[in-house]
């Protein structure tokens, strides 16, 4: 049996498991393959976890752990170094650990899906984690200047009481990497001054889980587009199997 699986300090609102139990499945390798959730108290927890899991050949990383699992990884990818955030680390053979970043892919594939070719200058990007580093690093790619918001103006360029209408105006494409709105908190959003939103908007949640978020609820309201994180969370997964899987 090949193991795999996906690591975090709480998995309750996670879709992962579900998506390659239906993988395997379809692929045929339901008997062969397995992966679980692995919720650990604390990132130390992650040595035990590898040594103590039979067959595991890789695992995803999220929430609060992407940056901080890099001390206890071997080596990293360079898109992992660049970003300093790692959401997908695969087991060698000789047992060492090697971390990269498939978050990348996802959101790749997210915004060229939103966009659908439309050129945008400058992004609002809220929160300040590991996600948003690799939303930082496909921005930059794409030539999209961005201004990250935080609650804390030490971390980040703006705070949300900074958020005027034009600012909002001024930067079209707007990108939640918090984890404000996931399950179970539902009812939550990020606190922008919505009533200043308009149809030339673009609204990106890496939330998947609800699939349709109370950010993406109220940026539809003044006609925004919207994209949940579930088209991410496919395509990071599918880049995933791929590294665990080549030579």
């Amino acid at each position: 049996m090949r193991r795999y699986g996906l690591i975090g300090l709480k998995l309750g609102h996670s879709f992962s498991a579900r998506y390659f139990a239906e993988k395997f499945q379809r692929e045929g390798l339901s008997v062969e393959c397995s992966y679980d959730l692995y919720e650990l108290p604390k990132i130390e927890c992650v040595a035990d976890f590898i040594r103590n899991t039979d067959s595991l050949q890789g695992f995803n990383v999220t929430i609060p752990y992407k940056q901080q699992i890099i001390p206890f990884l071997d080596s990293l990818s360079r898109e992992a170094q660049d970003i300093g955030a790692v959401n997908c680390v695969k087991i060698l053979p000789d047992g060492r650990t090697v971390g990269y970043n498939t978050d990348i892919d996802g959101i790749r594939f997210s915004l060229d899906k939103l966009l659908c070719g439309q050129r945008v200058e400058a992004a609002l990007l809220l929160g300040t984690g590991g996600a948003s580093k690799a939303v930082q690093y496909v921005l930059a790619e794409r030539g999209i200047s961005c201004s990250v918001v935080s609650r804390d103006k030490s971390k980040g360029d703006l705070v949300y009481e900074d958020l005027s209408q034009d600012i909002l105006a001024s930067h079209p494409l707007i990108i939640n990497s918090s984890p404000v709105g996931m399950y179970p908190n539902v009812d939550e959003a990020p606190a922008l001054p919505y009533e200043y939103l308009t149809p030339s908007h673009y609204l990106f949640d890496l939330v998947y889980n609800p699939t349709t978020t109370k950010f993406m609820e109220c940026g539809a309201r003044y006609g925004a587009q919207t994209l949940s994180g579930l088209d991410m969370l496919y395509a990071q997964a599918e880049a995933a199997w791929t590294i665990w899987n080549r030579p």
